[in-house]
């Protein structure tokens, strides 16, 4: 349900004050700690942020697509660690439930989502099965009332804060390919579940990703997803083409962020007797740099409202991932450039976002997988 305009500008202004003061004064120091401090997680679930793709009727904001995009935009424009917080809670940790849910797991699960109180990964990943999901080798075999869930899951956001994982698993090993795979809302404090260590990572210091191991985990029969088994692959795909236009818009909102700082830099920084602005190289390396964030934000702001009309947008969501979380790769890596040596120290945090937008060309899919998702969209529309 869209909100009324005025009700809209008050959510995001409310936000981008939040970044500015809150969230931008200890980037520093969630990088150096590896920790998002618990006072800010409280303030993000007074805000409302773990609910915004939640329906009303279940606690959450309702917002539609466009709207969602809107505020990643602004949340954003800081450390992407901040916005990884919340994530799960709004894109594939919660979407399969609101998709494909039944009634009972909808109102027992989305209210507490959506205040954050609980907090819910999405466990698809696997070491031999990421990009070709439905290869996936963790097994839910029927036993009474119960599965019986034996596999690993790996890079699974948020995974050591979690209360529940959306869990994708083979109920039929005998059926290969995406057939066998059924879509499970799985409580984390059951036993057979244990959850390795956060990985070091190469960014992003304060999102943390870990494995997720499944040893003869008795899963109640109920927790399956929906009414029926072998609809995984499906809600994983539905879930993941969303979360595309989620991503797509958080790339948009640290490119805007970079565009200000390189700006802000080359109008202060003296070179030659003069700011390094005056420099036709850096004007056209900041230019290529806005001309593509601007880009990325009007193929953003298409898909959704394409989406929240009903449209099919498979292949925009992909268009619009693949674009944007490339764009902002290139535009760090020119934000770099502009503030040359200091942008190689840690003291400008240039370098630090370098490495924080290296995962949005894996997250939700690689380029590589959405290269191909467009391509065989194409073809199968003249087929």
């Amino acid at each position: 349900m869209a909100l009324d305009a005025e009700t809209r500008e008050q959510l995001i202004s409310s936000v981008r004050r939040f970044v500015d003061e809150r969230l931008r004064p200890i980037e520093d120091k969630v990088s150096e700690t590896d920790m998002v401090p618990d006072e800010i997680v409280e303030e993000m679930k007074e805000l409302g942020l773990f609910g915004i793709s939640v329906p009303v009727e279940y606690g959450g904001l309702g917002l539609t697509m466009e709207e969602e995009c809107l505020l990643m935009f602004e949340l954003g424009r800081t450390s992407p660690a901040f916005r990884s917080v919340i994530g799960t809670n709004v894109g594939i940790g919660s979407q399969g439930i609101v998709m494909h849910g039944r009634q009972d797991q909808k109102e027992y699960w989305l209210p507490k989502i959506a205040s954050g109180e609980t907090i819910i990964s999405f466990a698809l990943t696997e070491p031999e099965a990421g990009s070709d999901a439905a290869s996936l080798r963790t097994t839910a075999i029927r036993d009474g009332d119960h599965y019986i869930v034996n596999g690993t899951k790996r890079y699974i956001t948020n995974a050591n804060k979690a209360h529940a994982f959306t869990l994708m698993a083979r109920t039929d090993p005998k059926t290969p390919g995406a057939k066998g795979v059924s879509a499970f809302v799985v409580p984390r404090d059951l036993p057979g579940i244990h959850v390795g260590k956060p990985e070091k990572k190469m960014g992003q210091q304060g999102a943390h990703i870990c494995d997720v191991v499944f040893e003869d985990a008795r899963i109640p029969a109920d927790c399956l997803l929906g009414d029926e088994e072998g609809k995984g692959f499906i809600t994983a795909m539905q879930v993941l083409e969303r979360g595309r236009l989620h991503i797509s818009a958080v790339c948009i909102g640290v490119a805007d962020r970079l565009v200000e700082d390189s700006v802000k830099y080359a109008a202060e920084r003296r070179q030659f007797g003069a700011p390094i602005g005056n420099l036709q190289l850096v004007q056209a390396m900041l230019a290529d740099s806005k001309t593509e964030a601007y880009a990325g934000r009007c193929m953003v702001l298409d898909a959704a409202r394409r989406r929240d009309a009903g449209e099919d947008v498979a292949t925009e969501s992909s268009c619009t991932k693949l674009f944007c979380s490339e764009a902002v790769g290139r535009i760090a890596d020119r934000a770099v450039q502009v503030h040359g040596g200091a942008g190689y120290v840690a003291d400008y945090g240039i370098e630090r976002f370098y490495r924080d937008v290296r995962i949005f060309r894996i997250y939700e899919g690689t380029s590589q997988v959405q290269q191909v998702i467009i391509a065989r969209n194409l073809l199968k529309a003249v087929s």
